[in-house]
């Protein structure tokens, strides 16, 4: 980088493909990746939440994950935010719920709204 309008011309670019994507994002699915949610099999959900997502080709749900939030005894722990609604919190899931919970939030609500 050899000036400040390279720079700006990094972040226009960078904004460019973030943005879209960020504006089509329906539901954020938040997997707690602390050290109990991990040996608790927080990745098999996260991965689970991934597969189903793609077979399903939903393609407006954006996947992310963060430490430790508290709910210790009860990991893997996932927050689903979807805009306008009070977020969801489900606790122990397991990759099979972690199915069921896209399959009820989203397909069954795309499928009632006719999309």
């Amino acid at each position: 980088m050899k000036s400040i309008g390279e720079l700006e011309r990094i972040r226009r670019e960078a904004m460019t493909g973030i943005g879209p994507r960020v504006a089509r994002t329906r539901v954020t699915f938040v997997v707690h990746m602390g050290t109990d949610g991990l040996a608790a099999g927080a990745r098999d959900v996260m991965m689970a939440i991934l597969d189903e997502l793609r077979r399903q080709g939903l393609t407006d749900c954006l996947v992310t994950q963060t430490d430790v939030t508290g709910l210790h005894a009860k990991p893997p722990v996932v927050d689903l935010l979807i805009p306008g609604h009070a977020s969801l919190t489900y606790t122990r899931v397991t990759p099979e719920d972690a199915r069921r919970i896209v399959v009820r939030h989203l397909v069954a609500a795309r499928a009632a709204v006719g999309q």
